[in-house]
């Protein structure tokens, strides 16, 4: 598929095997990770011009804004890239769960022990 992503940004991301990059959601005021969506270079292309959150879903196979069937929208307030290029951190206003489940993130519900 081609994309109307910006190319010097496409010529700088590192994708994996199947052309994504992991993008994590951020709450920008409070820090708070929200969750870990995937984008190909038209996904980031639509975040960046849109202002509201697009994903690829690997079990679909198709493009998703996110909140367009919950309600639960991403607004964007920036887009970044980690020092590998390997990563998109989206630091977003979330309205609503970001979780499919209804939870306000996807990072919540499933703590694990440290062994100390």
């Amino acid at each position: 598929m081609t994309s109307n992503l910006d190319p010097a940004i496409a010529a700088r991301l590192k994708r994996s095997p199947d052309g994504l990059v992991p993008a994590i959601a951020q709450q920008y005021d409070t820090g708070e990770v929200l969750m870990l969506g995937w984008m190909d270079d038209e996904a980031l292309h639509r975040t960046l011009t849109t202002g509201r959150c697009t994903y690829w879903s690997r079990s679909r196979q198709e493009y998703w804004v996110k909140g367009d069937t919950s309600g639960h929208v991403q607004h964007v307030r920036s887009v970044a890239l980690d020092c590998d290029a390997d990563t998109v951190l989206v630091k977003v206003d979330q309205v609503g769960a970001a979780c499919h489940t209804g939870a306000r993130t996807c990072f919540d519900a499933d703590v694990l022990p440290l062994g100390r």
